[in-house]
């Protein structure tokens, strides 16, 4: 148990006063008096002690005096004189007072050592009053267990008392037994009289010898006389004739003295002493241990037994129960005696100290500890008591703190006592008065307690502006609240403060959170606050690698409310990535990063990836392709102008950030053909130019002689034509950072028109349709492929007529039977020669045929109606007349058959072809009939 602090001296503590000043030989004003009795006061006999206590009702705010009552005379007791004749006087911080006084002292009426008497007038007055107001008490108390030898240690003096042996005869220095002598008032003459007889001399044994007379020695500050059977010596501390001096360790405070004085058969002489404890406290902020040897060898041998032990409390012996019920302990050990008796027990008090501008408190209590020794020589009992202020090292009060899961700060600072006032609170912010804090709406309250003690607490919420905040990692706010209450000490107002940093930890963030979505165009993105504040304020949003600030926040249609803010993406835009390119989309990824920058770290993040419709390339029937090329993440640096076709003169015509456009014919930039069963396909590609004088990032600015194996950039573009269907082209992407095709289906455009004439200058047009004709007039058809490869030629596979829109549709007429005219036809079709001039650029596509007006007839009834003419063709390589219709027009005409009347139809052929049908011709109704 560490000892934290020196005990101080037991005459400092003499006569001490807080609430109640006591005061001692001084002045006194002449005030009218005001004789009272009884009331707030209560004596009690304790052994051999007789103790006064006062009420705190009766001595806050005045000043008191003491006086001690003898016959007809008051004599008004000094603090010099208390420590002589055997009074001393304590008082708490709120004015309980407490007067303790020998029963061997002056002034106590004493009948044969067993009945005393004491009075005693107590005066009190104040500046405020003219009245004083006094109490008179008398106190009787019988006590007869005296030892053969008592010593009293009390906190101004101490005291030791002797049996003096009565002789019988002048033969027998023992005395007659049972002999009563009265008390001689000139034995127990008041200090300074002029009485003699008794005590002759004193001797004290200090290092030194001094001898004293009875009188000198009075004069000096002590006190000696002799009762009806006892030689009394009584010495306050720290005289020069006393000394210090260790016992087991315990300093211990000495006076031995040989006491001269007559008895019937002449002079004797008793030497005397009495110890006291000087220390011997250990401390700590819950206990107290207070230590006495277990053995006072300066009053007794060292083989002395302990016959009898008890431990009180301002001079009351507590019996056993009532030391357990306080929590107190006595125990003897090897060389102590030991008390243990726990800070803050109600039979102590407190005490406010503010030294240093800081606020503390001291514990005082005032033990007492008897002990009965028996001497294993003499067999001689020693009584020994004890009374022993103590009061504990000043001791700081931290404030309390609760209340945190509430999300308040509370704060309580105490206790002080009642004489402690708060001014005002400082916090980070600035310092407010207490009226300040209440209408800022802070609890601020005063709690004063029964026992005389107040604190203080503080109470407000986390979220006030003078607590700080902050986030040590994202979901957690660290709160803390720094402040420093300014009290003073009334009424000499002196100032001091106690300072406090509440903190509390919380898993309270809520984060924001961002959402989104995509329509065709654009990615629309919604960010949620949370608890911690707005965009702009304490998060940033990153959209792809920029800041969304407010002057940039229009360009993404931004709007906000108390909750969220939406705003919207395209996404062209320069913040997404392309992450694939896909036949008819494209694979596009928006990040958004939502960044705490000042604690340098992200709260939130979306990566939102979505298709949107992208044609990178198209493929038109007049033999142009345009393809897209655009720059996918995988692909960061790449440098879009640098793109080329095959051949390397074949760039791109527009390049933006993300993309560059080319459009080229299929017969050029080394575009590639293909005939394949159904279709025909073209192909070329787009990469990067590595030829000589170009460099690329990634080859470190060098440049290679020749391209390598696998390109950084490679996109393949495709277009195919099936004759019966749409033109597409398809753009794919394979894994990895290289763009590929994808074989996809289109339209070959196959055109048919009727000419107004032979001479094919003119042609009807949509609105001339139904297009009247007689029968047997020309009919004029022209059918032509719509491309710029110069390449294919166009072939008629078969051409039929019928009276229906509908292909498939009976009855039917063949006009033209594997590139040749029907031969059945008794009006032979005629497939006319092509040549070029301005309306005919390439021949090869172009075929044309005239026929004669004709009709349909039914059981040798002719239809008036419609006809209409379709045709399959086949679209070949010129260089290639190897097979089938591809061999060229009527390059093998076959036989005739018979003819059939109700137009009768050809046999069906399946053939991969271009089909194109004519608008209706109409028959009218002059001109001669056509036979089927």
């Amino acid at each position: 148990m560490p000892h934290l602090s020196p005990f101080p001296s037991r005459c400092s503590l003499l006569w001490k006063s807080l609430a109640a000043v006591i005061l001692v030989c001084q002045a006194r004003p002449n005030l009218k008096l005001s004789s009272q009795t009884g009331s707030g006061l209560r004596a009690e006999c304790l052994g051999n002690l007789m103790r006064l206590s006062l009420d705190k009702a009766l001595a806050v705010g005045n000043q008191l005096e003491v006086e001690a009552i003898n016959g007809s005379q008051r004599v008004l007791l000094t603090p010099a004189l208390a420590a002589r004749c055997g009074y001393s006087m304590e008082s708490d911080p709120w004015g309980n007072t407490r007067i303790y006084a020998s029963l061997l002292g002056c002034y106590v009426h004493n009948t044969d050592d067993t009945t005393f008497e004491l009075g005693l007038r107590l005066e009190m007055f104040n500046s405020m009053s003219p009245e004083v107001i006094s109490h008179d008490v008398q106190q009787t108390c019988s006590f007869s267990r005296w030892a053969p030898r008592e010593v009293l240690c009390d906190r101004n003096y101490m005291e030791v008392s002797h049996h003096i042996p009565v002789p019988d005869s002048p033969a027998d220095p023992t005395g007659p037994k049972g002999s009563s002598v009265k008390d001689d008032p000139q034995m127990n003459a008041i200090p300074g009289s002029s009485a003699t007889g008794g005590i002759w001399k004193l001797t004290f044994q200090s290092p030194e010898v001094v001898p004293m007379v009875q009188r000198e020695a009075e004069q000096a500050g002590y006190g000696a006389h002799i009762s009806a059977n006892r030689l009394v010596v009584r010495s306050p501390y720290h005289k020069p004739e006393t000394y210090s001096e260790d016992v087991a360790g315990i300093p211990m405070e000495v006076l031995r003295v040989s006491v001269y004085y007559s008895t019937p058969t002449g002079l004797s002489v008793m030497d005397m002493s009495a110890a006291c404890p000087i220390g011997g406290v250990l401390f700590t902020e819950q206990l107290i241990s207070w230590h006495i040897p277990r053995v006072v060898t300066p009053l007794v041998d060292s083989g002395a037994r302990i016959q009898e032990l008890h431990m009180g409390m301002n001079g009351h012996r507590l019996d056993p129960s009532q030391l357990s019920a306080r929590g107190y302990t006595l125990i003897t050990k090897d060389f102590h005696i030991v008390m243990e008796i726990p800070v803050g027990t109600p039979d102590g008090y407190y005490k406010s100290h503010a030294p240093g501008y800081q606020y503390h408190v001291s514990f005082s209590v005032e033990p007492m500890v008897e002990v009965l020794w028996r001497s294993v020589q003499s067999r001689v009992d020693t009584h020994y008591k004890v009374l022993f202020p103590i009061t504990t090292p000043l001791m700081a009060r931290p404030p309390h703190v609760s209340d945190l899961a509430s999300r308040l700060f509370s704060l309580q600072v105490g206790t002080f006592l009642q004489d402690v006032e708060l001014r005002n609170i400082t916090f980070f912010t600035g310092t407010f008065s207490v009226e300040e804090c209440v209408t800022r709406g802070f609890s601020v309250q005063q709690h004063d307690y029964p026992n005389g003690t107040r604190s203080f607490s503080v109470s407000l919420a986390f979220s006030e502006d003078v607590v700080k905040r902050h986030n040590p990692e994202p979901l957690v706010t660290v709160y803390s609240l720094p402040l420093t209450l300014g009290l003073v000490v009334q009424p000499e107002l002196s100032p001091f403060s106690a300072s406090a940093e509440l903190q509390a930890s919380l898993h309270d963030v809520v984060l924001p959170t961002v959402s989104g979505s995509c329509d065709q165009e654009k990615f629309h993105i919604t960010v949620a606050y949370g608890n911690q504040g707005s965009n702009f304020e304490t998060f940033e949003t990153l959209v792809g690698y920029r800041v969304l600030t407010a002057e940039s926040a229009g360009n993404y249609h931004f709007k906000e409310n108390a909750t969220h803010f939406n705003f919207e993406v395209l996404y062209m835009a320069q913040d997404t990535a392309f992450e694939v390119l896909e036949s008819d989309s494209v694979r596009a990824r928006l990040d958004i990063i939502l960044w705490d920058p000042k604690n340098q770290w992200t709260v939130g993040d979306l990566y939102l990836a979505c298709h949107f419709p992208l044609t990178t390339t198209q493929c038109f029937s007049n033999g142009t392709m345009t393809a897209l090329a655009v720059k996918l993440q995988s692909v960061p640096g790449l440098e879009l102008d640098r793109l080329r076709l095959r051949d390397r003169n074949c760039g791109p015509v527009s390049t933006t950030e993300r993309s560059a456009l080319f459009s080229f014919t299929v017969d050029s930039c080394g575009t590639s053909r293909t005939f394949l069963d159904n279709y025909m396909l073209y192909e070329n590609e787009i990469s990067l130019d590595y030829s000589t004088g170009v460099s690329y990032p990634k080859w470190d600015n060098k440049v290679p002689r020749t391209s390598p194996i696998d390109p950084e950039y490679r996109q393949k573009v495709s277009c195919y034509y099936k004759v019966h269907g749409r033109v597409s082209a398809v753009f794919g992407h394979t894994p990895g950072s290289i763009p590929a095709a994808e074989v996809g289906t289109g339209q070959l455009q196959v055109h048919m028109r009727l000419a107004k004439d032979s001479s094919y200058g003119w042609f009807y047009g949509p609105e001339d349709f139904p297009v009247p004709k007689v029968l047997q007039e020309p009919v004029y058809v022209e059918v032509s492929l719509d491309s710029s490869d110069t390449r294919l030629e166009l072939v008629l596979d078969n051409c039929w007529a019928s009276s229906s829109p509908d292909r498939s549709s009976e009855p039917r007429w063949d006009i033209i039977v594997d590139s040749c005219a029907n031969l059945e036809d008794r009006y032979l079709t005629q497939l006319l020669p092509v040549q070029k001039d301005s309306s005919v650029q390439i021949p090869a596509h172009v075929k044309r045929f005239s026929i004669k007006m004709f009709t349909f007839t039914r059981e040798d009834q002719v239809l008036q109606e419609q006809i209409h003419i379709h045709c399959d063709a086949v679209v070949c390589d010129s260089n290639d007349h190897t097979d089938g219709a591809c061999r060229g027009q009527c390059a093998h005409p076959r036989a005739p058959t018979h003819p059939g009347v109700d137009g009768a139809k050809g046999r069906k052929r399946e053939r991969s072809s271009a089909q194109t049908s004519s608008g209706p011709v109409l028959l009218q109704q002059s001109g001669r009939t056509h036979p089927s």
